[in-house]
């Protein structure tokens, strides 16, 4: 099942993507949370399928605002440097643990809308990256058990203004520019993605390849990752860990290439679907 989050003029809402389509959830299903973050922490997942399959779209694809999978999620953890090949290409050493940073709720964008390169800098990089989406309350989750607490997966555009990134060794605030990234299109529930390490992800700039993986080359997998960040924090229903980027960045090519308004940038991974959004100045 895929479930996105949506407007339909000034209604927030989400639904079950049925082929061009949705299936609106509140519309469907009796006592409907309001939110699908709600729908996770009341464990709807099973009722939300029953009553939309088969059901009639209640509205085009063409003709909704996506918003972000899960628009406000308590928390955006974020994995730095979790591929071999982003690691060497900028001249790090291979981190022994998880390299963590945060995002806040305000710096995503939904499928489709515009993500926003800021007046303080012109070097807005593309990461394209494999995101789960926590399905219930959790801590000190074992490594063996840890798919058990992931409600699905989408796509994640960790959005970053270079420079900023790089004024200290804290990465949040070149991470955390307002609608500097971009999340969606939809969560794939994570009985569709029973192995998340056999997944392809791709980044397109303008149509050009930038950037290609398997997620199996993560150098800590989605079990260590859910095992290390569920030591040290209690992870809730719709918490996001976004699990880090390739190589091929924008700011380490020969020369650099950065997002400008007009671009359109795409991220796609096998199983799940396209992240594509236009880049715009900010205002």
């Amino acid at each position: 099942m895929k479930i996105a989050s949506y407007r339909i003029g000034d209604r927030l809402s989400y639904g079950a993507v049925a082929g061009e389509g949705i299936v609106d959830v509140p519309k469907h299903l009796a006592n409907a949370p309001a939110t699908l973050r709600a729908a996770l922490a009341a464990g709807r997942l099973g009722a939300i399928a029953a009553a939309t399959q088969g059901a009639k779209p209640d509205h085009r694809l063409a003709d909704i605002a996506f918003e972000p999978v899960i628009p406000e999620p308590e928390k955006i953890i974020c994995i730095g440097l979790n591929y071999r090949s982003h690691v060497l290409e900028g001249g790090r050493d291979v981190p022994q643990q998880p390299m963590i940073f945060t995002r806040y709720p305000s710096a995503q964008v939904g499928h489709m809308q515009p993500m926003v390169r800021p007046k303080a800098s012109d070097k807005f990089d593309f990461e394209g990256e494999l995101a789960l989406v926590i399905g219930r309350t959790c801590r000190h989750v074992a490594e063996k058990d840890a798919l058990s607490v992931i409600a699905g997966y989408s796509c994640f555009n960790d959005g970053s203004i270079r420079d900023w990134q790089r004024h200290t060794s804290q990465f949040i605030p070149g991470k955390n520019f307002y609608r500097s990234g971009a999340f969606g299109p939809w969560l794939v529930t994570a009985d569709e993605i029973p192995d998340p390490t056999r997944l392809t992800l791709l980044t397109r700039l303008n149509g050009e390849e930038m950037q290609r993986a398997t997620t199996d080359d993560l150098l800590f997998d989605i079990p260590k990752l859910i095992a290390y960040c569920t030591t040290f924090t209690e992870l809730v229903p719709g918490d996001v860990i976004a699990t880090g980027t390739t190589g091929g960045v924008g700011f380490y090519r020969k020369p650099p290439v950065f997002m400008k308004p007009g671009d359109t940038i795409e991220i796609d991974i096998s199983g799940i679907g396209v992240l594509r959004n236009p880049i715009v100045d900010e205002r």
